[in-house]
């Protein structure tokens, strides 16, 4: 049989007179008067449906027979609604359906949930019912965008001569970072593939075979702690280019960025994204990944306290700490039980404390004044540029823990006295970054970003003798406060990758069995490249507005890993385990 003639949002008032087959399911009825109303969604919109009994009492009969989530098919003339009931809200709000024929495909249980959009109901229990909770109309629209954003890079991608390659998911496990997922080896008992974290290495060795500018839309695994904004199995799009500086990667990634932008939200990006270093980022910021929806930044204040009488400050300067604040408008916003809320705030964000001044009839108020001088009153007002009715909040501590936690404070603000202009969307690069951080646990240097990040070139000399100095070749692309992307230029020398690997603590031999695949392959004729890796489910998130990335996967985790809807993670039978070579410890203590 034929089930359809046209989709549910698809009919107009020029179709009137039309005789139509449409199929769906039943969104909700009403009886009005005798008038049976359907509301029949499918993909593409939703269709109202008339049954009236003057059509033939068995029709109308089984229509009554009709509950939520029926997938049923309609056939029916197309008719204008009366004058007064046009719904301005549907796409197909002019007409209506009056049903001739009803076939009933398939009944429903009643769901677990109403499928409407505004319903308050667990995440757990939408997880659960996945493809119910996915017949919603927000849900819906967003794996649609990402269906489109999908075709928008590949289009972009194979305009611009970029070639579409595939990379192994069974891979030779490198743990850098994250742990990996490893998949044991039947034929190799004792031996595992990992998931790949990246293609990193793969797409560094297309570029050795020559294929100069390669992309691919993939998925990444992580074994690791999960929020809102992570999963274990995650998206992205993996760029890679030869015969590049950071410049021609960033332009590119523009570019994208733009076409992205354009055909979903239609609206032009056209000036260039601004730079911004990554200590200038973090000093006015808080934050390598700053929100500049709004201009609320930090003011280093260390200088004014240089002889302070205020013992908690002149303790933090003698340990080689920083004093710095937010200067925001609005101090009688700020009650003392909300300065109290603010306090908390940022002690459960590492500080020690607080302090706040209000700035009211040309001078300075609060706890501590009686501690402070007229110079440093007057200097804390130039150096915030501090006006009547503002108030500073000031946090002292050590330089890098200081910055972070104003950078909480910025945001929590920013939330709180609606800073934010959510009208607009703002773009952002980050460079020069450290290329290497010391990780007290492990005693030891690593990578910021990968150990396959180039030093700059003025930089390579400090490796060995200032490796703190030593600034990486890497950007990352920051979207509204969310890192969307972040790539380098990679190390395209063996000699110099097997000094980075010492200065990371990775001994020859320990690089050989890790990389060394990597490592052969760069002896011969590597060119220069680098490249950037986009965070597709993250981004889709941005442009839908979403919450989180569960709301633009179509199949995702929980905050801990498990899949409700099919029950994985699952044990396995021992046949199985045996064929794998693997045994399961006991559990018991």
């Amino acid at each position: 049989m034929k089930y359809r003639t046209h989709n549910c949002g698809e009919l107009r008032s020029e179709h009137k007179g039309q005789v139509v087959q449409l199929s769906g399911w039943v969104k909700n009825w009403r009886n009005h008067g005798g008038l049976l109303f359907i509301d029949l969604r499918d993909r593409y919109g939703i269709t109202q449906i008339v049954f009236n009994p003057q059509q033939g009492k068995t029709l109308y009969e089984k229509a009554m027979t009709l509950r939520s989530e029926y997938v049923i098919s309609v056939q029916g003339k197309v008719n204008l609604r009366p004058e007064g009931m046009v719904n301005k809200d549907m796409s197909t709000g002019e007409i209506e359906i009056t049903a001739e024929k009803l076939n009933i495909l398939n009944v429903a249980q009643t769901p677990p949930f109403e499928i409407m959009d505004e319903i308050d109901v667990h995440e757990e229990l939408k997880l659960k019912y996945r493809y119910l909770d996915l017949r919603r109309t927000a849900n819906k629209n967003n794996i649609l965008l990402r269906s489109q954003l999908y075709k928008i890079v590949r289009d972009f991608f194979h305009q611009n001569d970029f070639a579409e390659i595939e990379t192994p998911f069974l891979m030779k496990s490198t743990p850098e970072g994250a742990r990996d997922f490893l998949v044991p080896s039947r034929n190799y008992k004792g031996k595992f593939y990992a998931l790949p974290q990246s293609p990193q290495i793969y797409k560094q060795i297309l570029m050795i075979a020559g294929f100069d500018r390669y992309f691919q839309i993939v998925k990444c695994f992580r074994d690791e702690d999960l929020r809102k904004d992570r999963q274990p199995e995650f998206t992205q799009i993996d760029i890679e280019m030869s015969f590049v500086d950071e410049s021609d990667v960033m332009d590119v990634s523009e570019n994208l960025v733009k076409k992205i932008y354009k055909e979903i939200k239609g609206k032009e990006l056209k000036s260039e994204f601004p730079r911004m270093s990554y200590q200038e980022a973090q000093s006015k910021y808080g934050s390598d990944k700053p929100d500049l929806r709004f201009d609320l930044s930090i003011t280093v204040l260390t200088d004014v306290f240089n002889e302070t009488q205020f013992n908690a400050f002149s303790s933090v300067i003698d340990d080689k700490g920083i004093i710095a604040g937010l200067c925001v408008e609005g101090a009688d916003r700020f009650s003392r039980k909300q300065i109290d809320k603010v306090t908390d705030f940022v002690k459960n964000h590492g500080a020690k404390g607080l302090v706040w001044l209000k700035h009211q009839e040309d001078t300075l108020e609060g706890p501590i004044v009686k501690f402070l001088s007229d110079r440093e009153k007057n200097e804390v007002i130039q150096k915030t540029k501090s006006k009547n009715n503002d108030i500073i909040f000031i946090v002292a501590g050590k330089e890098e823990e200081t910055f972070s936690i104003l950078g909480e404070l910025r945001l929590y603000l920013g939330e709180y006295l609606d800073l934010l202009d959510k009208t607009k969307d703002s773009f952002l690069w980050i460079i020069d970054f450290p290329m290497l951080e010391f990780d007290h646990e492990e005693n030891k240097f690593v990578a910021r970003h990968h150990p396959f990040t180039s030093p700059i070139t003025k930089d390579i000399d400090l490796l060995e003798k200032e490796p703190t100095k030593v600034k990486a070749r890497a950007y990352d692309l920051v979207m509204n406060g969310n890192e969307i992307a972040g790539g380098s230029i990679r190390i395209h020398q063996a000699s110099l990758q097997q000094r980075v690997f010492q200065m990371l603590g990775i001994s020859k031999q320990e690089a050989e069995d890790k990389f060394g695949f990597l490592l052969t392959a760069l002896e011969y004729g590597a060119p220069p490249h680098g490249g950037i890796a986009f965070g597709f489910d993250r981004l889709a998130m941005l442009l839908a507005n979403a919450n989180s990335l569960r709301d633009v996967i179509a199949f995702p985790k929980t905050t801990s890993a498990l899949s409700l809807m099919d029950g994985s993670p699952s044990p396995v039978s021992e046949k199985q385990l045996s064929e794998l070579g693997l045994r399961l410890e006991s559990n018991k203590n």
